[in-house]
């Protein structure tokens, strides 16, 4: 399936100089959406996933139906304050600002096989956090899905360690 004429190209946001890649065509679209959370499970699967984390928002978006699709746990990572109980956080910059990503504590241990999935990766910096979110609870990263890939932004230089599957590249 060619993903990407789904996805819609937004200048200026959500700041001037951006050009957002907005997903929402292509997860309206059940037909699309459906075979991308396939593929993105293949992959989590292809690498004995046991766990699946998404960071706030749209990583929600992706992460949670590739874990209903595995029959594993997904585990939020959310943003200071959003979490109900003792939290673990990390603080990173953003290809456009800063930000601070927040894990229970307890959401992931030692022996657990996580995949990470998101929407986008540029800089890399909000999967870099994550993953360092997962390393510190003491789980094992094994693998890193995005819908969209922008090489321009070298993001995948942070973290060539771990296996990745994008999407789709531009």
């Amino acid at each position: 399936m060619k993903y990407q004429d789904y996805i819609k190209n937004v200048p200026d946001f959500p700041i001037e100089g951006i050009q957002f890649k907005d997903i929402t065509p292509l997860i309206g679209d059940g037909k699309a959406f459906s075979a991308a959370i396939a593929e993105l499970a293949t992959f989590a699967k292809d690498h004995q996933a046991t766990k699946v984390i998404g960071p706030d928002a749209r990583g929600f978006i992706i992460g949670a139906p590739v874990a209903a699709h595995l029959g594993v746990g997904f585990v939020p990572v959310r943003k200071p304050g959003k979490l109900p109980r003792e939290v673990i956080q990390y603080d990173y910059e953003l290809e456009y600002g800063k930000n601070t990503l927040c894990m229970h504590k307890d959401a992931v241990k030692q022996g657990d096989k996580v995949v990470i999935m998101d929407d986008l990766l540029a800089t890399g910096g909000t999967v870099q956090a994550t993953v360092k979110l997962v390393e510190e609870a003491g789980a094992e990263v094994v693998g890193l899905g995005f819908m969209i890939e922008l090489k321009e932004l070298n993001g995948r230089e942070k973290i060539k360690n771990y296996p990745i599957k994008a999407l789709i590249k531009y």
